[in-house]
């Protein structure tokens, strides 16, 4: 049988109370007292109801992690990092997956039956009204990867993406290539609509040739190697920058199928830097989004929220970096 609190206190000698208090973080109890709780626990093999504390607390150590991205291994890494930093915490996530959910509505329902602790939104295909719906609904809330402002009404971390496309245009440009191509995915997700626009308005600012900008209709393969068909039809594109590294390792198989040699007819420049960007087949250059740093950042934000739930919002921003591979023709 499982053994109980009850069973504990009397072995140990001390009230329940003196049991939940040595298991509640922040809990008064003395070192005397909890090691005897710790010794009758061990002898009984008792471990907490996290559940039943949870009632007593109002507090249920849950935070919940939404996401709509499953079929980009991006979000493998993306996962690991969030379940591992939330545990360190002593938090549990839980998952919901929005892939085809508009309205914010169901979601609040269902999150607020399960009494989270907080939110954190890790997607930026999901418009920032979305997000703003749980912070109206009263739920702490971490808008991770999503777009940056100077004055922000969530809490929001991520990169800033319009000069992250900025980067990519200089990348391209110093590698000396005059007539390129944007390949982005969804056109509606704001981290397409900025890197986009930094990327064409840098192009134009160096009297380059925008030749193309598309977009892929998700952040996928198959997605990437449908669009560069089209862009494939344009004989003057240089280089692509793809907005992505899987769209754009689905584009630069369409460019081999269709007789193109990388980087020496077409360069690409991914995005992300995801652990497949540096296998042999692809050796792509791309801009590296430090993804960790962002996960770490936004699991410290929501663990804030949770304790002080009403403090004034904050975009934190970090750098990203270009990883020089193979795919452009010369190196700088």
């Amino acid at each position: 049988m499982v053994a109980t609190i009850k069973q504990v206190a009397e072995r140990a000698g001390v009230s329940i109370s003196a049991v939940s208090r040595s298991y509640t973080d922040g809990a008064s109890v003395s070192a005397k007292m909890r090691k005897k709780v710790e010794a009758a626990a061990k002898a009984l093999h008792y471990t907490p109801n996290l559940i039943a504390r949870s009632l007593m607390t109002n507090r249920t150590k849950l935070i919940g992690l939404i996401a709509n991205n499953f079929q980009n291994p991006v979000f493998l890494e993306v996962f690991d990092l969030y379940t591992q930093a939330l545990q360190d915490r002593g938090l549990r996530p839980l998952l919901v997956n929005l892939s085809h959910v508009t309205d914010p509505s169901e979601s609040i329902r269902l999150l607020r039956q399960y009494s989270v602790d907080g939110v954190i939104i890790a997607t930026s295909t999901l418009p920032p009204a979305f997000a703003l719906a749980f912070k109206n609904a009263d739920i702490p809330i971490v808008h991770t990867f999503g777009r940056y402002s100077k004055r922000p009404k969530l809490n929001v971390v991520g990169i800033d993406n319009v000069a992250s496309g900025k980067l990519a245009a200089e990348t391209l440009l110093g590698h000396g290539y005059r007539s390129m191509a944007f390949l982005g995915g969804p056109q509606f997700a704001t981290s397409t609509q900025d890197r986009a626009s930094g990327f064409s308005s840098c192009i134009e600012k160096a009297g380059a040739r925008l030749a193309r900008v598309c977009f892929a209709h998700a952040y996928a393969y198959d997605a990437g190697r449908t669009a560069m068909a089209s862009l494939l039809e344009e004989p003057a594109i240089e280089a692509v920058f793809c907005g992505d590294d899987l769209i754009c390792m689905g584009a630069m198989d369409a460019a081999r199928d269709a007789g193109r040699k990388i980087p020496e007819d077409i360069g690409f420049l991914g995005f992300n830097d995801m652990s497949i960007a540096s296998w042999s087949s692809y050796n792509l250059t791309t801009i590296h989004q430090p993804i960790k740093d962002i996960i770490l950042k936004s699991v410290e934000l929501i663990v804030s929220l949770a304790n002080k739930p009403h403090q004034k919002p904050v975009s934190a921003l970090y750098p990203c970096e270009v990883i020089e591979r193979k795919t452009l023709r010369y190196t700088l």
